[in-house]
């Protein structure tokens, strides 16, 4: 699998981004949350994914942008995690919401707990439909 995080894989529809929030679900991993939603998307991957700082958290644009990019990487580098083991359709959107930057190496962590929070969230809702 590469590890790469193409146009195609970001979430960037406004309507799927308000129907995320409006009727999606969460799991933390403090400081990092998820919402999903198991929903069609335009693109052939399995997930769409957002991320986002608040600017009440962090006032300097610098800072949220380093704190997106950091998430990104963090999720670019675990995503098989997600792939791996879904077989529907997702998009969702991680927030950072702590109120002063982690190093890198502990948002890889969370990253990894929060990915595999969702996943047993995701199994768990799937055997309530069935």
């Amino acid at each position: 699998m590469k590890h790469t995080l193409g146009k195609l894989e970001r979430l960037k529809s406004r309507k799927l981004i308000g129907r995320l929030y409006a009727e999606g679900n969460s799991v933390k991993a403090f400081p990092l949350r998820m919402m999903y939603l198991q929903t069609a998307h335009t693109s052939n991957f399995p997930a769409q994914v957002g991320v986002s700082v608040a600017k009440r958290n962090f006032k300097k644009a610098p800072d949220r942008n380093r704190l997106k990019r950091l998430m990104r990487e963090t999720y670019r580098l675990q995503k098989e995690i997600v792939y791996d083991n879904l077989q529907d359709p997702y998009v969702f959107m991680i927030s950072y919401i702590g109120r002063e930057e982690h190093p890198y190496d502990e948002l890889l962590i969370k990253m990894n707990k929060l990915l595999n929070l969702f996943i047993l969230e995701a199994k768990k809702k799937k055997d309530e439909k069935l």
